[in-house]
């Protein structure tokens, strides 16, 4: 891709994206330099640790650094921003070896990017996103995940069936996460040595009964004064018990 794009608010429809702020920026150079097309510095940019390491980042790997501060002020919605990276965007496969967490339909982007960086601190490193999902390419997502997304792979399904049918196999057992689901987490007997794939629905809607026959459905037991959790809990929750 040229290097040379015009630097306009992000549209999903954009082929490349931007990192907002230094320390996603800095994770785009160090995890993903070859999808990084140039880095932007506001001259009011102060920190001289933070100028050295992505300037180093960015000579290591030979890509442009220019001064960016109308450029910075088209793209960002913050008037703090003193750096911001400018990537291609780019298509991931799952390890079909690894465990995985399923998003079906997320719409939060603060949310998304907090359940990347989650999944990436409990070591799962591969998201499938199901259905109508956010697009984890938009800066505020990248910005949530703080730089967390050059580091996992994400792959979307248009359907759970497209998911299943590929990563479907007799060492993978499925858990939907669900109010209705037949197992109390705190109480679920597994093969230890097993794949998992953990799967959350809408942060509004959660997931359809459908799910109750897919794999085994768990539940997180918690008190009657709330009626669910929170999305990003839930997942948070879920990654703890089934990594340590």
């Amino acid at each position: 891709m040229n290097r040379d794009v015009p630097l306009k608010k992000y549209q999903k429809k954009m082929e490349y994206s931007y990192t907002l702020g230094a320390f996603p920026t800095v994770e785009l150079l160090k995890n993903q330099p070859g999808q990084a097309l140039k880095v932007l510095l506001h001259s009011n940019l102060t920190s001289v640790s933070e100028r050295e390491l992505v300037t180093r980042l960015c000579a290591e790997n030979q890509i442009p650094i220019e001064n960016g501060d109308k450029a910075i002020a088209r793209i960002s919605d913050k008037e703090n921003c003193m750096v911001a990276g400018v990537f291609k965007k780019y298509a991931a496969c799952l390890n079909e070896k690894a465990n995985h967490i399923v998003l079906v339909n997320p719409s939060d982007m603060g949310n998304a990017g907090t359940i990347i960086r989650t999944c990436l601190g409990f070591g799962v490193t591969e998201i499938a996103i199901v259905g109508q999902g956010v697009d984890v390419f938009h800066p505020k997502v990248a910005r949530a995940s703080m730089g967390a997304l050059f580091q996992v792979h994400i792959q979307y399904f248009q359907d759970f069936g497209a998911y299943y049918n590929i990563y479907h196999n007799e060492k993978r057992s499925f858990y939907p996460f669900m109010l209705k689901g037949a197992t109390d987490l705190s109480r679920l007997e597994r093969a230890q040595d097993g794949l998992f794939s953990l799967i959350f629905g809408n942060e509004a809607s959660g997931l359809d009964d459908a799910y109750l026959e897919v794999g085994k459905s768990v539940f997180i037991r918690h008190s009657n004064k709330i009626d669910s959790l929170n999305l990003l809990m839930a997942v948070g929750i879920a990654l703890f018990e089934f990594t340590r």
